[in-house]
């Protein structure tokens, strides 16, 4: 059974091999009316359910647009359709989808929802995100980077804001990919520790500088999220604020960047908020290259997960 449940759990090889297929699939849609199917049909006669405890757009319409372009069907089910490990336990949702659909992907809140899923499950599961970590955004970050600046390997990334589950991710692939990976933030909202113990032990440490204009020296990218949930009461919110206001993304903090820095969020973005509309739009920018490459990350999974 191959899932796709973190970066950190897949073996390196396997994740370059998912990114160049990724660029492989983009190029060959290259000049194609959007709606039209890929020449390919790897997922013809297959059903993959896509279940959203969470809200999305991105997430939501990537896959759901990928599998049919891959020529297969979806079945989008929210929490509410379910009411996962409520009324029925997690572990018999997972066999009896099973039983009706090739391939599973679940955005979710708790990760032990999707790793429960995935142990009773005798389909591919993939993390489509959960409050731990977002390995497919992840991916499509990276391939976004290559196909601006070429490999990612060596290159200098650092992450300004909250050390929240999109870092966690980045972190795992820094580890994978093996490039240097810096956090600026405030200690109240570090990374796990556990992210710290994956670099290291890949030989590519974490590395944190709580001065951003001093952390994004040299940097080939720099990456930032939104501040702030959409579950969170208000007065989380202003309290993030206030810590995090220091980390804001804008003109300033990139003129301390290499001159061909690249930036990136992974969106919805609180324009003006983590990051200023002038670098969001400016020359620096590729977040709408890496909003696309959501599409063609995931296909590439999916493909490597039911081995087509």
């Amino acid at each position: 059974m191959t899932h796709f449940l973190d970066i950190h759990k897949t073996d390196p090889d396997a994740l370059r091999s998912i990114i160049d297929n990724a660029q492989a699939m983009k190029a060959a849609r290259n000049g194609r009316p959007k709606g039209t199917p890929d020449d390919e049909q790897p997922l013809a006669g297959r059903m993959v359910a896509l279940i959203f405890e969470k809200p999305s757009t991105r997430t939501r319409i990537s896959f759901d647009v990928g599998v049919r372009q891959m020529g297969g069907e979806t079945m989008v089910l929210s929490g509410a359709d379910m009411q996962l490990g409520h009324g029925e336990t997690i572990a018999d949702t997972a066999r009896v989808l099973s039983r009706y659909v090739d391939l599973i992907m679940i955005r979710t809140f708790e990760e032990a929802t999707l790793l429960e899923m995935a142990e009773h499950a005798d389909v591919p599961v993939i993390n489509g995100l959960t409050n731990r970590t977002h390995p497919c955004q992840i991916m499509a970050d990276v391939m976004t980077f290559e196909e601006h600046r070429g490999p990612i390997t060596g290159k200098k990334v650092v992450w300004s804001g909250d050390g929240n589950n999109v870092f966690a991710s980045f972190a795992h692939a820094a580890g994978q990919f093996g490039f240097d990976l810096t956090f600026t933030g405030p200690e109240t909202l570090d990374p796990e520790p556990a992210w710290f113990d994956f670099c290291a032990a890949k030989g590519h440490p974490l590395t944190v500088q709580r001065n951003p204009e001093k952390a994004v020296e040299g940097a080939d990218l720099v990456v930032t999220d939104t501040w702030v949930s959409m579950h969170d009461p208000q007065s989380a919110r202003e309290r993030r604020h206030n810590q995090l206001r220091p980390y804001q993304v804008n003109e300033e903090l990139m003129r301390h960047a290499r001159p061909d820095a690249l930036f990136m969020h992974c969106l919805p973005a609180h324009r003006d908020d983590e990051a200023t509309s002038a670098v969001m739009d400016g020359p620096h920018s590729v977040i709408f290259d890496e909003a696309e490459n959501r599409l063609h990350a995931q296909k590439a999974i999916m493909r490597h997960c039911l081995g087509v």
